[in-house]
């Protein structure tokens, strides 16, 4: 009899650990339907209504990878929702370099062109796909991936949805190269010398 009750006591404690794991694994719950802002007494059908997709998707592609989010930052209904999107859009030969979401997963679309895409686990094992229009590649939350157009004569564009309102993202590059580390520093990490690491650097500065 005891042994049942500690057996049985053992299962809740482990149902009760993995729940609340799972329900901490992203973001927290609301307790209300939305979430209005502070600086709102109000808020009709505009507030739950993103516009920013428009334009472009009716302008010409740019000549450069180019990103357009509909997260927290710039669609403020999502508060407490734990979801996101991004439009991304890349000519020929344009590159998403290497990055992580932090706080959520990434379900990609292709809706026009192809995408060579690529994620490496915490073993180091790198899983790469091509996907044509039509086609999804779900990225894990926190691992590092990237997505190329290697096609030389047509852009592409896909859609990515996060399952948190701020996913947020860490560019591997500029994250490393572009902020204040130690050249030295960077030099022994990467096996190199000063000079390499500031031409790195300076092919991420900012452009004037």
């Amino acid at each position: 009899m005891a042994s049942n009750i500690l057996s049985h006591s053992l299962f809740l404690v482990v149902i009760t650990m993995a729940t609340y794991h799972i329900s901490h694994a992203s973001d927290p719950d609301i307790t209300s339907d939305f979430i209005i802002p502070s600086n709102m007494n109000a808020v009709d059908g505009n507030f739950f209504t993103f516009t920013g997709m428009r334009t472009p998707l009716q302008v010409e592609l740019p000549t450069i990878f180019n990103v357009t989010k509909a997260s927290l930052a710039q669609f403020p209904a999502l508060n407490g929702q734990s979801v996101s999107y991004a439009l991304l859009q890349y000519p020929s030969g344009g590159i998403n370099p290497p990055h992580t979401h932090p706080r959520a997963a990434e379900l990609l679309l292709v809706i026009d062109g192809t995408l060579e895409v690529g994620l490496i686990d915490t073993t180091n094992k790198l899983y790469t796909q091509t996907l044509q229009t039509g086609d999804m590649f779900v990225f894990p939350k926190g691992l590092v991936h990237y997505q190329y157009n290697a096609d030389a004569q047509n852009p592409a564009t896909a859609i990515s949805a996060f399952g948190s309102a701020n996913a947020g993202t860490v560019s591997i590059p500029s994250t490393i190269f572009a902020t204040s580390i130690d050249d030295g520093i960077l030099a022994t990490a990467f096996k190199t010398d000063i000079a390499t690491i500031q031409k790195l650097k300076a092919g991420l500065a900012p452009k004037a």
